[in-house]
């Protein structure tokens, strides 16, 4: 355990004693947000993004530290152990290096060198190494090794070049230096295949050359989809003089014959055969690796913004799903998302019915009261957006809208979640239902989606799915809890991301919820069959109870703490010394203040904090904008050059990419999401004749 929390130590910035109760909660079975929330005092009140990556460190270190014992086992059964190598071995810091330490002493398959041992040939390749003897006189020693399988003098030397060429490969000082020159000062040379698409979408690529060192992630990720696509090929290359130069200097002996060219030939059959192609798969890896990790990175940080989109409460909501042909689909959804009534109308080509559209929407409106309206972002969104702001205008209809991302709904309209929740509705109606409910409440609607499936993302199918899979149900996990979650009116779905839960208890929540009524207390939950009392632990801080007996039921405080927060009762919070307070009732000063907070606001959202959806009831007219004057839009989509954000009139505006930050930035993504408000951005500039405005964040 030492070892493991040393090494670990050694690549986080926390102290020793909090990596140590860090690893005692996660080996009780602690999750990340119960840690991160409610053992604060044991962490130095480590984040649940900074516990994610403990979480990531302790299981890589951990898997060096087992492969290591694994390295050192494997090499005492095949060969010496030294304290050398021993030595070695316990201060390699990366599986990388851990690996080339190893990789001499791997069980081979049958190669040239192994080949060449099996005649016989082992002491000839060290009498080539020693490079003592002239052409000439290595020749005549060679001539003795000729019997077996070796036929002549010339396969003698050849097998031992070959030995010596598979022991220069396997140098671990040797791999590591090239692989540091491949990475540092490689380039990756891009070329066009005999299946190349002139016009596709890799037409930029053919024939370009990227520096290894620099390549943003996202052009790596686009260059092996087009190797994959078998349009390009891509090749690492580098100085190879350079390293041919060193190999004369330091790797032939100073005072060698001239037996030193049968050497250098072995070693340069070695660099270019054996080591420069092994090195280069692994600095192919290196790089997916890399990419993967931030393409990763940029979907969470996505995938956080759209959950965290603050709630539309309080609102009778008309979902709509718009199309051309086959009409728009509406859907209504009450205060508290019960579905209402659907139809469709068709404002927008071929049809083109405004007044049977409006006469509909009209009728529902006075029916329900609809006081905000979701329109899909997808095909005849804008078309629709148009009929709305004409119906607002000429029928004075006051039906507030906005646009959200309707990414996924037709996932969800057929999935079993939806079937189960909606069984006698036609899958189009359950699309208008989920983007009105995804106004709603997008994290309640969301979650019931495959992050994937959610547009946020770019290259999601390029990316190790096993990672991308964990860093999306993470970061979900990690909002849910830190919103909190109403048991008696959330989904199963949002129920399984809760700390302790999963899809099992969660389905049994709803079982029991079903039989029983509505939780009043969260003590309740220990009757739910499978849910014991380590998952109590876990869940009960994060779960809320709107019409709860015990007013604590509905915030954040845990119950093992509401002894303490009784004793709070009456007092004037806002002056108590914290400090005094938290050693008179024995609990930590950043849980009592934890306390407090939830009692001054009980029931609390922190989404509520964040900026407001923007609603409109009209189009903007391109005429009315100005250069240098502000305006305020959603982000709708993203490229690799820039951002198109609706700021009100037909056509999006554009952000350049150089206009995003004061920083400099690789990629769009790293600095703006989908459907990301923006409050203020500045009109560039205005082509009234194309309709494009260009737009600037800085």
């Amino acid at each position: 355990m030492n070892k493991l929390i040393q090494q670990i130590a050694s690549k986080t910035k926390l102290k020793k004693e909090h990596i140590a109760n860090i690893l005692k909660l996660l080996n009780e079975g602690s999750t990340i947000p119960f840690i991160a929330r409610y053992r604060k005092e044991m962490t130095g009140e480590a984040s649940d993004e900074t516990l994610r990556d403990f979480e990531g460190i302790y299981m890589s270190a951990k898997k060096l530290l087992e492969r290591k014992e694994e390295v050192l086992r494997l090499i005492a059964e095949r060969a010496t152990l030294t304290d050398a190598i021993r030595q070695n071995i316990e201060e390699a810091d990366s599986l990388r290096i851990l690996e080339d330490i190893y990789r001499p002493y791997k069980e081979k398959k049958n190669t040239r060198a192994t080949t060449a041992i099996t005649n016989g040939l082992t002491p000839l390749a060290e009498t080539l190494e020693r490079a003592k003897l002239s052409i000439s006189e290595f020749e005549t020693e060679a001539k003795k090794f000729v019997k077996g399988e070796v036929k002549s003098a010339h396969e003698a030397i050849k097998g031992a070049q070959d030995i010596l060429a598979e022991r220069y490969a396997e140098l671990p000082r040797e791999r590591e230096a090239i692989r540091n020159t491949l990475l540092h000062h490689g380039i990756l040379e891009i070329k066009s295949t005999k299946t190349f698409d002139t016009n596709g979408i890799f037409k930029n690529y053919a024939g370009k050359s990227e520096k290894v060192a620099f390549i943003p992630s996202h052009r790596y990720l686009a260059l092996m989809r087009g190797v994959n696509e078998k349009e390009l090929s891509v090749k690492i290359t580098t100085d190879l003089e350079r390293i041919e130069n060193n190999i004369k200097e330091y790797k032939i002996p100073r005072h060698a014959s001239s037996s030193k060219e049968l050497l250098f030939e072995a070693y340069k059959d070695g660099l270019k055969r054996l080591l420069l192609p092994s090195l280069e798969r692994e600095v192919h890896a290196i790089l997916k690796e890399k990419a993967d990790i931030a393409a990763i990175d940029v979907f969470g940080k996505n995938l956080s913004q759209l959950l965290m989109t603050p709630p539309v409460t309080k609102r009778v909501i008309l979902g709509v799903d718009p199309a051309f042909m086959s009409g728009c689909k509406l859907a209504l959804i009450d205060e508290n998302a019960n579905y209402l009534e659907s139809c469709v109308i068709y404002p927008t080509e071929p049809k083109k019915d405004y007044n049977g559209a409006k006469t509909k929407v009209l009728a529902l409106a006075k029916k329900y009261n609809i006081t905000a309206v979701a329109i899909g972002n997808g095909t005849a969104s804008r078309e629709t957006q148009e009929f709305f702001a004409r119906l607002n205008s000429d029928e004075k209809a006051g039906l507030s809208y906005t646009v959200v991302s309707e990414a996924g709904a037709s996932v969800y309209s057929a999935s079993k979640v939806a079937q189960d929740e909606y069984p006698n509705l036609d899958v189009t109606i359950r699309g208008a239902i989920s983007i009105a409910a995804r106004l709603r409440d997008p994290m309640a609607t969301l979650v019931k989606i495959d992050p994937k499936s959610l547009g946020i993302g770019q290259y999601q199918h390029d990316v190790d799915q096993k990672l991308l899979e964990k860093k999306l149900g993470d970061v979900t996990t990690d909002l849910v809890n830190r919103v909190g979650v109403d048991i008696n009116s959330a989904s199963a779905s949002l129920l399984s991301y809760v700390a302790g839960v999963g899809a099992k208890i969660a389905q049994n929540i709803i079982a029991f919820r079903e039989e029983e009524g509505n939780f009043t207390a969260k003590n309740q939950l220990l009757k739910v069959k499978g849910l014991g009392k380590k998952a109590y632990e876990q869940a009960a801080g994060f779960i809320r109870i709107k019409d709860a007996k015990n007013k604590l039921d509905n915030t954040g405080v845990h119950p093992e703490s509401y002894e303490a927060a009784k004793k709070l009762e009456g007092l004037e919070l806002e002056k108590l010394d914290v400090s005094e307070k938290a050693k008179e009732l024995n609990i930590g000063v950043q849980t009592l203040r934890d306390i407090i907070k939830e009692l001054q606001k009980p029931g609390f959202d922190p989404r509520e904090e964040l900026p407001s959806i923007p609603f409109k009831e009209g189009l903007t007219d391109i005429k009315m904008l100005k250069e240098g004057s502000f305006v305020s839009g959603v982000v709708r989509n993203i490229t690799d050059f820039g951002a198109f954000v609706d700021i009100g009139f037909k056509n999006d505006g554009m952000i350049h990419i150089s206009k995003m930050s004061t920083k400099r930035i690789n990629h769009p993504l790293e600095a703006l999401a989908l459907n990301q408000y923006l409050p203020q951005i500045e009109v560039v500039s205005i082509d009234e004749e194309k309709g494009k405005v260009s737009l600037s964040l800085l």
